[in-house]
C-alpha cells in the first residue's frame, strides 16, 4: 500500500481510504440490500488492515451510530494501537427539534463530538467532517464548535463536506480570524461520471493545500458493471438512481471507455476508475462490501494511468447539472 501525506497536516495516509457507510444496521430494522452485519463487516476491516489500509471514514448517520461502533471495536481487536489509523467521521446540521429548542450550533457539534467519541471507543477523532452545509445556523457557531473540539484535542483535523467553494473559502477565512483550526480536508461528490468540482473547489483546494477525500469513485457501481449487468445496489439505491439516471444516456460512452482501457492495459474497471482518481486525488473513498471489492481497491493503490489513457476517459465529459445533497441543500 502506498501513503501519502494529508494536505498540510502531520497525518500520513493510505491512498484508499475504506468507507463504512454500508457497515452496520440496528438488529430487526429494514436493511438496505447493501449493507453489511458486524461479523461480515469485521471481515472487512481486519482485511483492510492487513492490506496496509489505514484511513477509515464513517458518519453518525451510518446505522444512528452503528458504523461507528462497529469500527471502534475493530480497531481495539485488529489494529496493533490506535495511532496506526486514521479516523474520520461526520455530523449533520442541527435537527428541526434542536432549532425550536435553542440548542445552538456549537453545542450540536460538541454533542455530536461527545456521542462519536463514545461510539468509537476513543480518545480523539482524527478528522471531524461537517457532513453538509447547515443553511439554518450561523456558520459561526459550527466553526465554534468544531474549533473548540480541536482546541480540547477531542479533534486533531477538520474536514467538510458537501459545499460549495465559496462556502469552504468562507469558513476558513472565517475560522483564522476567530483563532480556530481551518479545514484540511474536502470531500466531494467527484468520478469519471461527475465531475463538477474541477471548476472552482478543487482549484481552491489545491492551492490552500487542503487534501481530496472523494466519494462515490465508482460512481454507485456504474463505472465498473459491464452492459446490462447489475446489482442489489444498482437496483435499489434511489439516492443513486437519482444522481446517474438522468444522464445515463451521456454517461455511457465514458463507462465504455473505462472498460477499453482496462482490456487495453490488462487492469479492471476498477482498478482504471480509481486509477484515474489516484491521478487527481489524496484518497478516495471506496466502499467494499465483498472482498473482492476490497483486493481490486488495493490493487488499485499501484495503478498509474498514462496521460493519453488519463486524456481519452475524460475526452466525452459535458457538462452535469448538481445532483444529491448539492441539488437539494439550499437555503
Amino acid at each position: 500500500m502506498e501513503y501519502t501525506k494529508f494536505g498540510q497536516t502531520d497525518l500520513q495516509v493510505s491512498r484508499i481510504c475504506l468507507g463504512c457507510m454500508s457497515f452496520g444496521q440496528k438488529v430487526g430494522e429494514e436493511r438496505a440490500a447493501w449493507t453489511l452485519s458486524e461479523e461480515d463487516s469485521r471481515t472487512i476491516l481486519k482485511a483492510a488492515m492487513e492490506q496496509g489500509i489505514n484511513f477509515f471514514d464513517t458518519a453518525f448517520a451510518y446505522g444512528s451510530g452503528l458504523s461507528e461502533q462497529i469500527i471502534g471495536r475493530a480497531v481495539r481487536d485488529f489494529a496493533s494501537s490506535r495511532d496506526k489509523v486514521v479516523l474520520a467521521t461526520k455530523f449533520l446540521p442541527r435537527t428541526k427539534a434542536e432549532i425550536e429548542a435553542g440548542v445552538t450550533g456549537a453545542q450540536h457539534v460538541q454533542h455530536h463530538v461527545e456521542q462519536s467519541l463514545k461510539d468509537l471507543g476513543t480518545d480523539y477523532i482524527d478528522l471531524y467532517i461537517c457532513h453538509m452545509w447547515d443553511y439554518h445556523t450561523p456558520i459561526e457557531e459550527i466553526i465554534t464548535g468544531m474549533g473548540e473540539a480541536v482546541k480540547a484535542g477531542k479533534v486533531r483535523y477538520l474536514g467538510f463536506s458537501n459545499c460549495y467553494a465559496w462556502q469552504l473559502c468562507k469558513v476558513n477565512a472565517l475560522a483564522k480570524e476567530m483563532g480556530y483550526a481551518q479545514i484540511s480536508s474536502l470531500q466531494g461528490h467527484y468520478n469519471l461520471l461527475f465531475r463538477e468540482e474541477e471548476r472552482e473547489m478543487i482549484p481552491y483546494c489545491h492551492d490552500a493545500g487542503i487534501a481530496l477525500t472523494p466519494y462515490s469513485p465508482l460512481a454507485s457501481g456504474r463505472l465498473v458493471k459491464k452492459a446490462g449487468e447489475t446489482s442489489a445496489r444498482l437496483e435499489k439505491d434511489s439516492v443513486a438512481h437519482s444522481k446517474y439516471d438522468r444522464t445515463a444516456e451521456q454517461d455511457a460512452i465514458i463507462i465504455q471507455r473505462v472498460a477499453e482501457v482496462a482490456e487495453r492495459n490488462g487492469f479492471t474497471t476498477t482498478q482504471v476508475a480509481l486509477g484515474w482518481l489516484l491521478s487527481k486525488v489524496t484518497a478516495p473513498i471506496v466502499g467494499a462490501t465483498k472482498m473482492k471489492h476490497l483486493n481490486e481497491a488495493v490493487a488499485a493503490a499501484d495503478v498509474k494511468l498514462s496521460p493519453e489513457d488519463i486524456a481519452y476517459l475524460e475526452e466525452p465529459y459535458v457538462p452535469h447539472r448538481l445532483v444529491g445533497v448539492m441539488e437539494f441543500n439550499h437555503a
